[in-house]
């Protein structure tokens, strides 16, 4: 009995291997007779057709305004913190003036000085070209008309050194109307030195800026083969990283014609960077800084006739689609194209709104 149920285990083992061998070896059905994968579809449609130039960068404030220091002096007192708002003609320091008045004082003597010194030696050459008139001899004449010379010559350079002199002394009148410096700009003061207030200057020493937190420019790079599709006034629609949900409206305030410095002229292998200016319009939420993203729209198109880009195919120089007849069956209909996009191109002949194109 045991050898029996011995025997009967070892066939139902053979059975099993037998079977699965014949599995393995089995080939698969046709894919006709397991059903055809569904062909995709799209219908031609006519709408707006919009070509733009990515591009990426930083926001920068349009307007500073740097404020130097007319002269050189000791600061008497500042009426500005880092970060106030100023507005244009508030005096934002005052200058000790006793150095530049006591200059002044001296430099106008100076100039009396010189002038009293001019008319007296034109006195005294008028002189001596009278007595030497009078019983001279031919060396005399000729030695006093000389010295009438060189006293017209020194006269003339007196004159113009007096002049150099008078307009110095104009120029540093006029920086003593400056003691008490002024905001030339309205917007935010920002000193060089962030909370840092000099207590003396030099002369045209940098202090800070005032920046116009109102206007705001986007600076980004693009490379050659897009500089030249770039044109002024071209609207952008700007995407910032920090606020993705946040739509921004800007236009191209200008293109370089130049690339960006840096850019080894020399390296064939290394692409042109050219900057381009966008400007941004007012946003509570931009601030200087900011990494933005920006569609550049180049070119746009109304009402035109546009079918997906990947259904399209090309034979040679030969655009065509396959198109739907409505009897279940495909033909091949020759295209013209116009104004391509990443997703979309424009049909200018062969399709009509309604149409629809079938990919394989």
């Amino acid at each position: 009995m045991k050898r029996k149920i011995k025997w009967l285990i070892i066939g139902l083992i053979l059975v099993a291997i037998s079977v699965g061998l014949y599995s393995m070896q089995k080939p698969s059905r046709p894919l006709e007779e397991t059903g055809q994968a569904e062909a995709i579809t799209f219908e031609v449609t006519q709408e707006t057709l919009v070509q733009s130039i990515e591009v990426k960068g930083k926001s920068l404030y349009e307007q500073e305004t740097p404020v130097y220091a007319p002269f050189s002096s000791n600061v008497n007192g500042w009426n500005v913190e880092d970060g106030q708002q100023v507005k244009k003609g508030d005096v934002l320091f005052q200058l000790d003036q006793t150095a530049l008045q006591n200059e002044i004082v001296q430099e106008e003597a100076t100039l009396k000085k010189a002038s009293l010194e001019a008319e007296l030696q034109a006195y005294m050459a008028q002189l001596d070209s009278e007595a030497g008139t009078l019983g001279a001899s031919e060396n005399d004449r000729k030695r006093t008309l000389a010295n009438k010379e060189i006293a017209r010559l020194n006269q003339e350079l007196s004159e113009v050194t007096a002049g150099i002199q008078r307009k110095t002394l104009a120029q540093k009148k006029e920086m003593l109307g400056e003691a008490q410096y002024r905001s030339p700009a309205s917007g935010i003061f920002l000193f060089e030195s962030a909370g840092k207030r000099p207590q003396a200057v030099s002369d045209d020493q940098y202090i800070g800026k005032i920046v116009d937190l109102d206007k705001l420019q986007f600076v980004a790079l693009v490379g050659e083969q897009d500089v030249f599709r770039i044109k002024p006034e071209m609207a952008v629609q700007v995407k910032m990283a920090a606020m993705k949900e946040l739509s921004l409206t800007g236009k191209v305030q200008r293109v370089s014609k130049f690339a960006k410095t840096g850019t080894d002229q020399n390296n064939i292998d290394q692409a042109a960077q050219f900057e381009v200016i966008i400007a941004l319009a007012p946003n509570e939420n931009l601030i200087a800084g900011l990494t933005l993203n920006g569609q550049i729209e180049t070119e746009r198109k109304e009402k035109v006739t546009v079918v997906p880009t990947i259904a399209i195919m090309r034979d040679q120089d030969q655009y065509y689609v396959m198109l739907d007849n409505g009897n279940g069956q495909l033909e091949r209909r020759d295209i013209k194209v116009g104004m391509e996009t990443a997703e979309k191109t424009e049909v200018t002949e062969g399709l009509k709104p309604g149409d629809v194109v079938v990919l394989q």
